[in-house]
């Protein structure tokens, strides 16, 4: 065989895809230079002929010498027959500790008992020879929508967390200006509220884009509301503290835009103040409640909080820490991130109560970012799992036809099975949390991932282990009683959207994406009933801004489009809005649109607090950095006066008269609102 046959057939062993074709149908060739990068971050020695024969020669190996499968999926509740045609003695254990749910000797049959959804370490004895065989138990499906909230289309509303304004907090949104969002919306029919990831952005770190964490396994202290710590909501001392600041936070409260680095800066001394005195004030109650926490989350709470710690001397890029860091741990402070942590997993928790106490059967909506940055908290904890000299990034596709390198860390398989997936279902159980759906950003990585490797070879595909990964995202999404989302948009194989269909996932629908044969904008009522479906995202025009060629115009002013080709796009624009006023539903543009996702078959639908106030640039315009006021736009009210806002009145009106509610609405529920 030759050279590059051997290359080609050890990447395929490692889930490399040798080929794939693009947006246009074109078949493309990963050359050698693109699988040496891939196949060395996995861990796999290729960078010569001698290196690529060894690597082979020890998965034949391995393959020869193993009786048993590495790895099975079963479905939970049910008695499995496992056919490995080999009579062994076996030994079935819960991979979180000694509880051993079955056992015995099986003449070429081992018959598992119904298992609980988990995973589970199979230990199998044959002939003096010991193998392991991981067994994920899950569930035939991901809970539904019918089956926890008891109706077949409901609706809610999503927003940039960081941009809601309020008479209170320090100028971004916290998540006590999300617990009185989710209340108003519930009490005005609403099911669910749904923002922005919420994950850890590093306590050092200067970036601020939610799709860019620091640790997706933990939360963004900068969403903590300073009123509102747990134990000191009536301290004399941590009121004075802030009354201290409060022409501060008063100038952060009246910007126009989100200051990040103004907001660090009043954010982190008033918390490191109130730290303080919460080790001094606080009642037995919450330093027990702290505790707690501190030994429910554990080693991986621990290594989080000594990042953060290291961060704040070394820098938050763990790559160019010196050695002698890990010398002298500072003790106080890992103990102050692990206690913002414990503040902010507090208040979110409040936010879903709140939100499930007045009505929102599901609560809280949230986002599980495709991937943490490189040089983050992630990377550092889960170094051991994570792929080497590669990011994170999509091909080119009809979203983007220069492709993207989202600069975000990849897992990799290989190093991810051999640890049964632990940090993935960590990730999962945290972002279910406090949440009644999760949207899965990407889902396509649960099937592929496209890697770029930082040499500038170009970028290629790497399988990742579908069967293993669903699963456990439904166990995860089963115990803590979620709906999942998964964001479906662009390319994607055959059969995969079915494939989580069948699964229980529901899939992820923009009408701005909607398009027949002929490029038109299908109605939204042709939209399939296993989805969620919006007008527009984040990343999207909004829905005037759609309608004004708000995007266009911006694409001309960064010199993207020439004279002529804005006036092509507008042309093409213009036919769009066309094609949906043609509907003839309302007398404005946004109640059509608005009226059309409220009369989709889709099980939900979801419509932009940007779109009810009519905001027209989006918040984000992918490509751009600075030029943009991106992930740093804010509403143009306060949360506490929005039931009196009447565009939101209106929207709340429509959406349950068209897509119907269970519940009335009591006068008492809604007097303290006018």
């Amino acid at each position: 065989m030759s050279t590059d046959g051997e290359l080609a057939q050890l990447a395929r062993a490692h889930g490399i895809l040798l080929s794939y074709r693009d947006m246009s149908g074109q078949e493309r060739v990963a050359t050698p230079d693109t699988l040496r990068p891939l196949l060395a971050a996995n861990g796999v020695a290729a960078e010569c002929p001698g290196s690529v024969r060894d690597s082979l020669s020890r998965i034949r190996r391995r393959r020869k010498e193993r009786r048993f499968p590495e790895e099975v999926v079963i479905e939970s509740l049910r008695e499995t027959r496992l056919e490995f045609g080999s009579e062994a003695n076996w030994q079935l254990r819960c991979d979180t500790g000694d509880d051993a749910p079955g056992g015995g000797a099986a003449a070429d049959t081992i018959v598992l008992p119904a298992l609980a959804s988990g995973v589970y370490s199979l230990e199998v004895s044959l002939s003096g020879r010991r193998e392991s065989v991981t067994i994920i138990a899950a569930p035939a499906r991901a809970p539904g929508v019918q089956e926890i909230v008891g109706m077949a289309r409901i609706w809610g509303i999503n927003l940039a967390l960081y941009g809601l304004r309020s008479s209170r907090n320090a100028g971004m949104g916290d998540f006590s200006d999300l617990a009185e969002m989710s209340r108003v919306a519930g009490l005005r029919g609403a099911s669910f509220v749904g923002t922005n990831p919420v994950h850890a952005m590093g306590y050092s770190d200067p970036l601020f884009s939610p799709y860019s964490p620091s640790h997706r396994g933990f939360l963004n202290t900068a969403h903590i509301a300073l009123d509102a710590v747990p134990g000191l909501e009536s301290s004399p001392n941590a009121r004075r503290i802030l009354s201290q600041a409060d022409s501060e936070l008063a100038e952060l409260r009246t910007a126009c835009h989100v200051e990040y680095d103004r907001h660090t800066s009043v954010h982190h001394r008033l918390m490191t103040a109130l730290y303080d005195t919460f080790r001094t004030c606080a009642p037995n109650w919450a330093h027990t409640e702290f505790a707690l926490f501190r030994k429910e989350h554990g080693n991986e709470l621990a290594k989080f909080a000594q990042f953060g710690s290291i961060a704040e001397q070394h820098g938050p890029d763990w790559r160019t820490w010196p050695p002698s860091v890990y010398e002298a741990p500072n003790a106080d402070r890992e103990d102050f991130h692990i206690w913002l942590q414990w503040v902010a997993d507090h208040q979110l928790g409040n936010a879903q109560r709140t939100a499930r106490d007045n009505g929102a059967e599901l609560g809280l909506y949230l986002d599980l970012a495709v991937g943490s940055h490189r040089n983050g908290a992630e990377s550092w904890c889960e170094r051991d799992s994570i792929a080497k000299n590669v990011s994170v990034g999509a091909p080119p596709d009809h979203l983007n036809p220069e492709g993207q390198n989202w600069n975000l860390a990849a897992y990799s398989p290989r190093k991810l099975a051999a640890q049964n997936y632990r940090p993935y279902r960590r990730l999962l159980a945290t972002t279910m949390r406090h949440a009644g759906v999760v949207r899965i950003d990407h889902v396509l990585g649960l099937n592929r991932s496209f890697w770029i490797p930082d040499d500038g070879s170009p970028g290629g595909y790497v399988r990742q282990p579908f069967e293993a990964l669903l699963a456990i995202l439904k166990i995860e999404a089963e115990r803590s009683g979620t709906v999942v989302i998964g964001e479906d948009l662009g390319l994607v194989p055959r059969g995969f959207r079915r494939s989580l269909h069948n699964n229980g996932i529901y899939g992820y629908s923009v009408v701005q994406y909607d398009r027949d044969r002929k490029g038109r904008l299908q109605p939204a009522n042709n939209t399939s009933t296993q989805v969620l479906s919006c007008f527009s995202t984040h990343d999207t025009p909004t829905v005037r801004g759609f309608e004004i060629g708000r995007d266009i115009e911006w694409w001309q002013r960064l010199g993207w489009v020439d004279e002529q080709e804005c006036a092509q796009a507008r042309t093409r624009r213009r036919n769009c809005v066309n094609d949906l006023a043609a509907q003839r539903l309302a007398a404005d543009f946004t109640t059509t649109v608005h009226t059309l996702l409220a009369q989709s078959p889709a099980t939900m639908v979801t419509v932009q607090l940007d779109d009810i106030l009519e905001h027209e640039d989006a918040q984000n315009l992918p490509g751009t950095t600075n030029e943009h006021l991106n992930w740093r736009q804010k509403y143009d009210i306060e949360v506490e006066l929005l039931p009196k806002d009447q565009r939101f009145r209106a929207l709340c009106k429509l959406m349950n008269e068209v897509r119907g509610t269970s519940r009335p609405f009591r006068a008492e529920e809604m007097s303290h609102e006018h």
